[in-house]
């Protein structure tokens, strides 16, 4: 049961190699890498015969019949579904960011092989990396009457305003058969016509590590970004209803720099992010706490051993 993955990127070389070599070494049969942008890492890509790898220069756009779209999400979407085209040679495929690992309990392409004939999306739900740690993560909480209340327990002060206690998204990213007739990708679901196709299976034995935020300079980078057009955009709705006090994590990180500034950024990532012994301690407590060692350049070593950029 061949799987492969599919991914547009803009990151250093670095990270863009080992976003690779550890999903070759998972058992992906293909990926599909789509640069964002011109990239040192494209002669190791371009070389390694399970990758796909595709500049995204203006020759490209133009051959895909228009200019390129000004939002990194109509990009990703249809990257995703022009190589969904492509994935002739694989039995599934996923779409991920280069800051997403998939961790599984057994080989995914047995977890894959033992669903049914019937299921044709699978839900690969996130954990999230503790800053200042390279294997600490915190668990997903499903929804139910319980996720509030632990994501309060767990960040006394900001809780109230975060899903499921993440900065980043909770619904993860799903597998696809492929070969479905006018299947078509979104970055967190598939759609067959105007019919969005229901995740029948959440995969538990297999969980999507997301590395969001892994030191408190790096979200700093990241955040003028994700605060204008990513996960901290203004047209995405509240962690609770409005009329319960909620408010968007857009308006939270507005208030936050209005009242507080740069400082007040800090307290929140403190609090949030950081692999604190005392955050620990309560997600460990509500069986929350994963270790993970991903060994992401021991990985890059044995895929690309030729390769300068690490």
């Amino acid at each position: 049961m061949a799987w492969g993955l599919v991914a547009t990127i803009k990151a250093p070389a670095d990270d863009i190699l080992r976003f690779a070599a550890y999903h070759l070494q998972a058992g992906a049969q293909r990926l599909f890498i789509y640069l964002d942008a011109p990239s040192d890492a494209y002669e190791a890509l371009h070389a390694h015969p399970k990758i796909c790898v595709t500049l995204c220069d203006e020759a490209y756009w133009q051959s895909r019949g228009r200019n390129r779209p000004p939002k990194h999400q109509s990009r990703q979407t249809m990257n995703a579904n022009h190589a969904y085209g492509r994935a002739s040679d694989v039995d599934w495929i996923i779409h991920m960011d280069v800051d997403e690992f998939l961790v599984a309990e057994a080989p995914i392409d047995a977890v894959l092989c033992g669903l049914p004939d019937t299921v044709t999306v699978v839900r690969v739900r996130p954990m999230e990396l503790l800053s200042d740690s390279t294997d600490l993560f915190k668990a997903f909480i499903p929804a139910g009457p319980e996720r509030e209340r632990i994501v309060a327990a767990l960040y006394p002060t900001y809780g109230p305003h975060l899903k499921g206690g993440f900065l980043s998204h909770l619904a993860g990213k799903i597998f696809v058969r492929t070969g479905v007739p006018g299947l078509k990708l979104r970055i967190h679901n598939a759609f067959q016509g105007n019919e969005m196709i229901k995740a029948e299976v959440d995969q538990p034995n297999v969980q999507l590590a997301h590395c969001h935020a892994k030191t408190w300079g790096d979200w700093q980078r990241h955040f003028r970004y994700r605060h204008a057009s990513g996960s901290y955009r203004a047209d995405l709705g509240p962690a609770r209803a409005r009329d319960r006090g909620g408010i968007t994590m857009h308006e939270l990180f507005n208030m936050i720099q209005r009242e507080n500034g740069t400082e007040g950024l800090r307290a929140f990532y403190d609090e949030v992010c950081t692999a604190t012994p005392q955050l620990c301690t309560r997600l460990e407590e509500h069986g929350l706490l994963r270790r993970v060692a991903l060994d992401l350049d021991t990985k890059v070593a044995h895929h690309f051993p030729d390769a300068t950029s690490v």
